[in-house]
């Protein structure tokens, strides 16, 4: 049984960082494109970032150069270091697993985690 499990979300004020874990279990994910999305009160699940099974990484415009994904393959976890956190980066962020090549297109994850809340206060 596939597990994602993430942590590390919490409140911060604007300026500041977070890193998130998502720990995968269940299967080994080497060849898998795991991803971040986030959900933000009243708004739709958008794409935030995700890395391909060659560690190439891929970010949505609107946080390329704050936020940093990395995976870790021997331990089956996806991180996500987030820098100049602003108050519109607010949501639930959901880790994601999916294999195939195209990494940004929500309905084609097959994992999901529950999620964990970051606020950012201004």
């Amino acid at each position: 049984q596939v597990q994602l499990v993430e942590s590390g979300g919490g409140l911060v004020q604007a300026g500041g960082s977070l890193r998130l874990s998502c720990v995968a279990s269940g299967r080994t994910f080497g060849t898998y494109v795991m991803g971040w999305f986030r959900q933000a009160p009243g708004k739709e699940r958008e794409f935030v970032a995700a890395v391909k099974w060659n560690d190439t990484p891929m970010y949505a415009l609107s946080v390329k150069g704050r936020f940093t994904i990395s995976k870790d393959n021997a331990k089956n976890t996806v991180y996500l270091t987030m820098n100049s956190l602003k108050p519109e980066d607010t949501a639930v962020y959901y880790c994601a697993v999916k294999r195939g090549p195209v990494v940004s297109t929500e309905n084609l994850y097959e994992y999901w985690g529950q999620g964990t809340q970051v606020t950012v206060s201004s």
